[in-house]
């Protein structure tokens, strides 16, 4: 039994490199497409292997569910240029019909995702723009600069509200319930504030270095946090005190995402990694490795089964989450890639670079 695992493992991983080779191909709406290979044809190359093997299928736990994976796969479908320098952010709306881009240039932008048209510029800020994303009723936007938060009118496009004067904010997020904001920031501590009165309420101090990202669980009463400091820390909303602290990383944490149940993190790393911890346990369970430079950006798919996250390598990978297995590999950017988002429904990734792009992959 475990010969035959290490040489199914051995043709998994051969099989692995047709598909990717071929899903590899980069598409410009302004080139000819070309040719992918189909569905058919993907289950095909597996299937021959299993074949080869005379291993039938069902013959290992869950080797249906992995063959699944195999047939649906990303390619670039559109590219979408308008921000003047790097972008630094990427993220869907609620509904997944939209998305939003922060850059360099100083600008905000919503792009249609059906169309790849930008409907929205907000300008405002006076330096790069880290983050921006869209509140959880789509309503709104937050954005975050060199020294100032600012929220946004989705509809009028109207600026609502401005955080001025503040420490270098490297990131900002929305509560589920879009009453508070929780900002991450340079001089190491982690605020919150209250968006009806614009007020800071509470800060969470514990982190030696600048943090890097921030989230909230889904029911409010944790707070995920990531440092340059290598470390990840969980905190109660209620008390501000430090609930865990997950060490592993031997370098910068760059992102750190809860799954979508709030039981597991994940994050990446200038280590070159991404990995996954249980939150419960505190501990390490997942470690992927495969990016050449550093990991920018994380995120868990919808169904928990697959992680995306980004690279200054350029690339955008895919991992299945039990096998640890690297199910693809997406390049099409010429710089960095600085951030990635699936979208709800788990059917779109969206990506922004310095290369000054958003590229949206179905």
């Amino acid at each position: 039994m475990t010969e035959m695992l290490v040489i199914f493992s051995k043709a998994f991983e051969i099989a692995t490199k047709q598909i990717n080779t071929n899903m590899n191909t980069v598409i410009d709406e302004k080139r000819n497409e070309t040719p992918q290979l189909s569905e058919k044809q993907v289950r095909l190359i597996i299937q021959n292997w299993i074949q080869n093997l005379n291993i039938k299928l069902g013959w290992i736990s869950d080797f249906d569910k992995l063959v699944t994976k195999y047939t649906k796969y990303f390619k670039l479908v559109k590219i979408l240029k308008g921000h003047d320098h790097a972008v630094r952010c990427v993220r869907f709306s609620p509904d997944g019909r939209k998305i939003v881009s922060s850059s360099d240039d100083n600008t905000v932008r919503i792009w249609d995702v059906n169309s790849g048209k930008q409907i929205q510029c907000f300008e405002g800020h006076k330096d790069w723009i880290y983050f921006a994303e869209f509140s959880c009723n789509g309503h709104m936007v937050v954005s975050c600069s060199h020294k100032a938060i600012r929220l946004w009118d989705v509809k009028s496009g109207k600026e609502l509200i401005k955080y001025g004067n503040l420490s270098e904010i490297r990131i900002v997020k929305f509560s589920p319930d879009d009453k508070y904001i929780v900002s991450g920031s340079h001089d190491k501590i982690v605020r919150l504030w209250d968006i009806e009165s614009g007020k800071e309420i509470k800060q969470l101090v514990g982190h030696f270095d600048r943090v890097n990202s921030v989230q909230f669980s889904s029911d409010c009463q944790m707070i995920l946090s990531a440092s340059h400091d290598e470390t990840i820390c969980l905190w109660s909303v209620k008390t501000g005190e430090i609930l865990k602290k997950l060490i592993g990383h031997s370098d910068a944490v760059i992102r750190a995402q809860f799954s979508p149940d709030n039981q597991f993190v994940v994050s990446c790393s200038n280590d070159k990694t991404v990995r996954i911890w249980d939150i419960k346990l505190g501990k390490e369970l997942k470690i992927f490795k495969g990016h050449l430079n550093n990991v920018s950006d994380t995120k868990y798919f919808p169904d928990s089964q697959t992680v995306v996250s980004c690279s200054w390598d350029k690339t955008i990978r895919l991992w299945d989450v039990k096998t640890e297995y690297e199910i693809q590999k997406l390049e099409g950017h010429s710089r960095w890639i600085t951030s990635v988002d699936v979208s709800p429904d788990g059917n779109i990734i969206v990506s922004s670079s310095n290369d000054t792009t958003v590229i949206i992959w179905e």
